[in-house]
């Protein structure tokens, strides 16, 4: 009878049994009566064995034995010396077919044991009273073992110098006794328990009924909205709106917009703290506005030092993936009256932040000697108990001090899950001398969300107007070294780009650069991690290569800087490895203009909202091009861009004295150093 051990039928147990039966014969006892569990004794072959390179030893059934099976173990006749390589039984696969025949004659002492595992019998043999790895040689002393839930530590000399059985469960590569064995997965009803790396213990994980996410056994959480559904982009079911410091009225709405990627409807909520604030439907492939109460404590800053806002976050949650957009307000135009001062930011989901973020943010802004707005940046907790520390950049060591925070930018402070930290830039000094929390390092012990920003400020310092600037930072580990940048197109309209700023940050001390097309005056060197330089003014499309990690943004200048309409705005530029081949995302109908920037390999077929998209335009030697494209203003500003092949898109508007400016999307992945 053939007997086949699948892998896939192995319990984690008994594959570790198997191990020990690969590794060890016995534990050095040698009685030679057959096991009941996972390891036999089989005693010296007398040399009275003809001549073969095989030998038929005795099988022990639990009936009848059957005259028409043999069992071939390859090892040499006579006595065995267990040192001998060549004189061993060695299993070599889990798949290995084991043909067994017993036939009444017992070969001296020896016996052979067998282990069943559900319906398949494995057998083994251990060579006299020796302890011999699959290679043939001894286990080496100190080796941890494990039979079943029995941890044994080899001796070296073919036995066992210690036993012990452990609690729970033993795993070799932990040493033996463990809590549980990692990854491992059960449910406790709607929480998924997971066992950790060192397999001390399992991390809770709430399958939340509200994300549609139940729990397996075995799996854990499951459903659309499951971590391990999700990947990692900007695309998820978990997010946290951040209101920021804005001078704006309170007559104009913060709001988000849900853009749903599935065919699908997607049921959302809105919480804020333990309360729920909004639920919305979202259409299949549709994009909904919720609206949401102003914050008062995180929008009101002028003035303000640095604080800790209890519960200061929304919590925004769906039932199928969906994409955030929070627009600081939405409207610009409103009741016959101007906001003037807005941005927008591509929030990113939960499942993608991490404990490691680089700031963006601007110069603290004096004007007149009687205006002095500060930069900032927000940090969110989704988790309780969680502790951020911060580490100021070379221009980031003067703040507004508070909760925590000393004025030199140090501190660590622990936020409970919806609390916000947000971080005021202090001194009284003009650009470009004033103290700027850009470079700013912010790390945690759980995954957090950095929105970096400022309050209102001039670009450049001394062209007007004011405008507030923000965005979600993405996580150090997403950054890399290669992003095209674009300028966005003049308000008034034609193909013609209005300048902006170009900032990019390093993540290490002497980082180097370069671009293409060149750029003639551009830095090529960053000294300090943290450092940044500028481009004060490029109406140039190019791609910005470094040796090391660095972070890009792009800032719109003010409408007296040229273009009739807009005003400052704060965008990132994507890494081109994170580019994405669709974009679902919305555009406010209420502004002037709307325009996005779509940057695409040579020869890429692009459509808009089912359209193609023409007027594109080289950008050097890159093997990209670039469009300009103006959004129409449709029934409800919602639109897709998308292509074969991975793109990158960034999205903007324009109103009298007013813009907003965010990425389109993107990709997580994370990025090696």
């Amino acid at each position: 009878m053939h007997y086949r051990v699948t892998p896939a039928r192995l319990a984690p147990s008994t594959l570790a049994a198997l191990v020990l039966l690969a590794g060890c014969g016995d534990d050095g006892t040698g009685t030679g009566e057959p096991s009941t569990g996972a390891m036999t004794s089989v005693g010296p072959a007398p040399d009275t064995t003809a001549p073969s390179d095989t030998t038929s030893v005795d099988v022990p059934t639990t009936g009848p034995s059957s005259p028409t099976t043999t069992t071939e173990t390859t090892q040499t006749t006579g006595p065995v010396d267990p040192t001998n390589s060549t004189g061993t039984t060695v299993v070599t696969s889990l798949d290995t077919t084991i043909t067994t025949n017993t036939d009444d004659t017992t070969a001296g002492e020896s016996t052979l044991g067998e282990t069943s595992i559900g319906e398949s019998t494995l057998a083994e043999t251990s060579i006299g009273e020796s302890t011999v790895a699959e290679t043939g040689e001894l286990c080496p002393d100190g080796t941890i073992l494990c039979d079943g839930q029995t941890k044994k530590v080899c001796d070296g000399l073919g036995g066992f110098k210690d036993e012990e059985v452990c609690a729970k469960v033993c795993v070799p590569d932990l040493g033996g006794c463990a809590e549980c064995i990692p990854g491992a997965v059960s449910c406790n009803g709607e929480v998924s328990q997971v066992c950790n790396d060192e397999g001390s213990g399992t991390v809770d994980v709430p399958c939340d009924a509200v994300q549609g996410v139940v729990c397996e056994d075995l799996l854990g959480c499951t459903g659309s909205c499951a971590p391990n559904t999700l990947g990692l982009s900007y695309i998820g079911c978990d997010y946290y709106p951040t209101v920021t410091a804005n001078v704006v009225t309170n007559n104009f709405n913060f709001a988000v917009a849900v853009a749903n990627t599935t065919a699908v409807a997607a049921k959302v909520r809105v919480d804020q703290g333990n309360a729920t604030i909004a639920n919305a439907m979202v259409p299949p492939n549709g994009v909904t506005v919720i609206k949401l109460p102003w914050v008062a404590q995180l929008k009101a800053s002028e003035g303000s030092s640095t604080i800790k806002a209890v519960d200061g976050a929304y919590r925004l949650r769906s039932d199928q993936p969906v994409t955030v957009y929070q627009f600081d307000p939405v409207e610009y135009a409103l009741n016959g009256s101007n906001s003037f001062t807005n941005d927008a930011s591509l929030l990113l989901p939960v499942n993608a932040w991490t404990r490691d973020y680089f700031v963006l943010a601007r110069n603290q802004w004096l004007w007149g000697g009687q205006v002095n707005y500060p930069g900032f940046y927000a940090v969110t907790a989704s988790q309780d108990n969680t502790t951020v520390t911060l580490g100021p950049s070379p221009t980031g060591g003067n703040v507004r001090a508070g909760a925590g925070v000393a004025n030199n930018g140090t501190g660590q402070v622990v936020l409970n899950q919806g609390d916000v930290l947000e971080v005021f830039s202090g001194g009284s000094l003009p650009e470009p001398s004033a103290s700027d929390l850009t470079g700013t390092r912010v790390t945690s012990d759980k995954p957090i969300q950095v929105i970096g920003g400022h309050f209102c400020t001039f670009i450049p310092h001394n062209v007007g107007y004011c405008d507030h600037l923000e965005e979600s930072m993405p996580p150090y580990e997403t950054l890399a070294t290669t992003y095209i940048v674009n300028p966005p197109l003049i308000p008034t309209g034609g193909n013609v780009p209005k300048a902006h700023m170009v900032r990019v940050v390093a993540t290490e001390a002497n980082t180097t650069l370069s671009y293409d097309p060149p750029q003639n005056g551009a830095p090529t060197n960053i000294a300090a991690a943290g450092g940044y330089f500028e481009i004060a003014k490029t109406t140039a499309d190019f791609k910005i290569t470094a040796d090391k990690k660095i972070l890009v943004g792009t800032y719109m200048q003010g409408q007296d800087a040229g273009g009739n309409s807009g005003d400052p705005a704060m965008a990132l530029a994507v890494p081109i490895v994170q580019y994405r081949k669709s974009y679902l995302f919305h555009a406010p109908i209420n502004y002037e203009k709307n325009y996005a920037n779509i940057v695409a390999p040579t020869g890429a077929v692009v459509t808009l909202d089912g359209a193609p998209v023409g007027g594109f335009t080289t950008i050097g030697g890159t093997g990209f091009d670039i469009a300009r494209v103006a959004l129409p203003n449709n029934v409800d500003g919602n639109h897709d861009i998308s292509s074969a092949q991975a793109i990158g898109i960034s999205v903007y508007g324009y109103g009298q004295y007013t813009s907003y400016w965010y990425p389109g999307g993107l990709d997580l992945d994370v990025i090696p150093q």
